[in-house]
């Protein structure tokens, strides 16, 4: 089955910002396109706007004036439904509320032909849901653009329960024919990214929650050690936390309120005080033009340790061996079965977030991951009110001196960067596992959708196989609501490693 033909008109309905953008992009392509809006005017003012966006590409010479002008011809607004009878693709982008939108399938369905394909751009609903009210739901697929969909790649091809191969694969050849990147997945809450992408949000307000760190360190940390683009905080401010709180209470309404997707009770009183973020002026963050801005906290400046011993490799963060080797710093190495870490000048030993607590033990200060020890610009370190403070001090010197700038949270089992990533890729785990999609789809949805530094199963190589399980075993155990219990598609992934590799343990 192949794309559709560039001759073959596109209709959008809904003429939001969303619906505009998908027209733009069929237009763009070469599609004839014709926008409807039950709001009288609207469809004529959604062609004007569009005509002026292809104006600016004009200008900033990624559109031909020939092309523009050919472009403006093929799109037309349509005055009434019946407008689309001969349309070979109906894409829906109207209010998000499964009676609106069955009842805009129900009227499509006895308007255009037998073959032509609808689809519906939900990013909350069952798609299944929403084809049940149809006679034919073979026909009916998922096309879920990221906005802006002119700009960002991602489109997620979502089959219903009673999708027919062949349609979503049209729809998945046409999505490519437009110059996007499709990814195939079946209709599960939140399909790829709006699933995998919970923990991003959750942990980070958990970790706020529980006073561990403050919002600006919390993103500061995300960014500058983990990679990521934005942090959880700033990220929510600009979806909107009624917008991004929203999508949580979907996915965690269907799924039963699988606790592993609880809705934030912080984020909700930001909601319900009316903090909704840049759109309101006020959100995690104060945007009024007179604020100050929130700062990361940032230890002062440390003496670093005049040597560290070495037990064991470090596993994921072996990297920092040769980094302070590189410092000038002295490395002693030392065969260590039980164990990998840094043994401080004090005696006190420094360790990777492994989804234990600091107060379990003698003098233990833990460091965050990174997604690149090398190139990241600050790092986390957590200790307890028992932590020696010569430690702590000779853990921020040490990682000072490697360069970073050093935040001290609190005694949060896996932290910041760790437990977030434990999870993504738990989840991950568990997609492919239940047939939601492939390893290869979601990692490019999770690069592509959400900007992610790396995808859940890249991460997962990097990381070790084992070593997401045993961050949320431990996870689970100091919080044992089932939040952190490692998915069956976990267990089954780091146990077959250590039957590769004849581990009886």
């Amino acid at each position: 089955m192949t794309a559709l033909d560039l001759s073959s008109p596109v209709a959008v309905v809904g003429t939001g910002t969303m619906g505009q953008g998908i027209a733009q992009v069929a237009l763009v392509a070469g599609h004839p396109v014709r926008l409807y809006d039950t709001a009288p005017g609207r469809a004529q003012d959604a062609v004007d706007a569009i005509g002026a966006r292809l104006d600016r590409l004009v200008e900033k010479d990624r559109l031909t004036a020939a092309d523009r002008d050919a472009a403006r011809a093929r799109l037309l607004p349509a005055g009434s439904l019946a407008e689309l009878a001969d349309c070979a693709l109906v894409v829906e982008a109207v209010l998000e509320r499964l009676d609106v939108k069955q009842e805009l399938f129900r009227e499509l369905e006895g308007i255009v032909g037998e073959d032509c394909l609808l689809a519906t751009n939900t990013s909350s609903l069952s798609v299944t849901a929403i084809g049940g009210a149809l006679a034919n739901p073979g026909r009916f697929v998922g096309l879920h653009f990221f906005n802006p969909a002119p700009l960002l790649p991602l489109v997620e091809v979502v089959s219903g329960f009673a999708t027919d191969v062949t349609s979503a694969t049209r729809a998945y050849e046409t999505a490519r024919a437009w110059g996007k990147t499709p990814v195939a997945c079946a209709d599960t809450p939140g399909f790829i990214v709006n699933r995998i992408a919970r923990p991003f949000y959750a942990e980070a307000f958990a970790v706020h929650e529980a006073q561990g760190a403050d919002p600006a360190t919390i993103d500061a940390v995300l960014r500058e050690c983990g990679g990521f683009k934005m942090g959880a905080f700033e990220l929510t401010d600009l979806i909107g936390q009624d917008v991004n709180e929203s999508v949580t209470q979907s996915v965690w309404q269907s799924f039963f309120q699988d606790v592993r997707f609880t809705p934030s009770l912080a984020q909700r009183r930001l909601v319900e005080s009316g903090r909704l973020g840049r759109k309101s002026g006020h959100g995690w963050y104060d945007y009024a033009a007179d604020a100050e801005r929130d700062e990361p906290h940032t230890a002062e400046r440390a003496p670093q340790p005049a040597y560290v011993v070495a037990e064991g490799d470090l596993g994921p963060a072996s990297e920092l061996l040769q980094l302070i080797r590189e410092a000038g710093i002295p490395v002693r190495e030392e065969e260590e079965d039980h164990g990998t870490r840094l043994v401080l000048p004090s005696g006190g030993q420094l360790a990777l977030a492994d989804g234990q607590t600091s107060v379990e033990f003698r003098d233990v200060v833990y460091f965050d991951l990174a997604v690149d020890y090398r190139r990241a610009t600050r790092i986390a370190l957590s200790a307890s009110q028992d932590t020696s403070p010569q430690t702590l001090t000779e853990a921020i010197g040490l990682f000072q001196a490697l360069g970073k700038a050093v935040s001290v949270i609190g005694d949060v089992p896996g932290m910041i960067v760790a437990r977030t990533v434990a999870r993504v890729v738990d989840l991950a785990h568990d997609a492919v596992a239940k047939g939601v999609a492939t390893e290869e789809d979601i990692d490019t949805a999770m690069r592509l959708g959400v900007n992610y530094p790396m995808g859940p199963f890249e991460w997962s190589r990097r990381l070790g196989r084992g070593w997401a399980y045993d961050v949320l075993d431990e996870l689970h155990v100091r919080e044992p609501s089932g939040r952190y219990a490692p998915s069956l598609a976990l267990y089954r992934h780091a146990y077959a490693s250590d039957k590769r590799e004849g581990s009886t343990s």
